[in-house]
């Protein structure tokens, strides 16, 4: 009886052993909108009637190569950064540089790295996400998350590998985000198709809503508005954001390495 005791004891621990030594299955996401090699610039603007249209800066967004690897696998280096104009230094300096080590097969975040500086307001962030046992590492704390999470340049081009075929006008779409060691769910409404003008030309669009928090400097839930080309690479081509007085815009003026032809562009 005492051997038998002992020999249960042993088997309920090789199972669990067993269990656990499992290798992770990993989702994985089929993409078609983005490779490495494609380089994005946008300027930034702040439009109003008393002021007209001021440039602000530049934004860029670069789909890198990297040699880095997380539990073995490969990943998208991509770097976002915004950077204000010299004249526009005097009233509001703005030095911000966002980077995420995205899965290349699941199209999750490993490791998402935020240097931001905006007037006097300064940030330096580094999270870990571990999809396993779903919880995110920042400098300053560790947190439970929902399963593949994003950060918020994770989400973006997340985001685009999404069908649009079956949207309708109305329908909402929900991208889970971890930032400031706190997680968000945004809803994006799909506010329909429209053919948008910008500086590079014309193009067919996906127009969406993204919902932000109301207060001090947003009243309505959904201020802001993005057009996505309504082709295969889903580019971002222009964002207009409300704020008290006018608008803040960000409007695509260069991009090179696209993994497909620009078919939504109409001239």
């Amino acid at each position: 009886m005492k051997n038998l005791g002992i020999f249960l004891f042993s088997l309920f621990f090789l199972l669990l052993s067993s269990v656990f030594s499992q290798e992770f299955e990993y989702r994985r996401i089929e993409n078609n909108a983005f490779e490495i090699g494609e380089k994005l610039k946008y300027k930034v603007y702040y439009e109003s009637l008393i002021t007209g249209k001021v440039n602000a800066g530049i934004a860029t967004l670069e789909v890198k190569k990297t040699k880095r690897k997380f539990d073995n696998r490969e990943a998208f280096h991509i770097v976002g950064i915004g950077k204000s104009n010299a004249a526009f230094d005097m009233f509001f300096k703005v030095r911000d540089r966002y980077e995420s080590y995205v899965d290349k097969d699941g199209l999750f975040p490993h490791l998402f790295i935020r240097r931001t500086k905006e007037g006097g307001y300064v940030k330096n962030d580094d999270v870990y996400f571990d999809h396993i046992y779903h919880t995110a590492q920042s400098t300053t704390a560790t947190k439970n998350i929902t399963a593949y999470m994003q950060d918020i340049v994770s989400a973006t081009y997340y985001a685009r590998t999404l069908s649009a075929d079956t949207l309708e006008e109305g329908d909402n779409i929900s991208v889970n985000f971890f930032l400031d060691d706190s997680a968000y769910i945004s809803v994006i409404q799909f506010a329909g198709r429209q053919n948008v003008e910008t500086d590079l030309g014309v193009f067919r669009c996906l127009t969406f809503k993204p919902m932000v928090v109301t207060g001090e400097v947003f009243s309505n839930p959904y201020p802001m508005t993005l057009w996505i080309t309504d082709d295969k690479n889903k580019l971002p081509v222009l964002g207009k954001s409300a704020v008290i007085i006018g608008s803040v815009k960000m409007e695509l003026i260069k991009f090179s390495g696209l993994r497909n032809p620009v078919e939504a562009q109409l001239d």
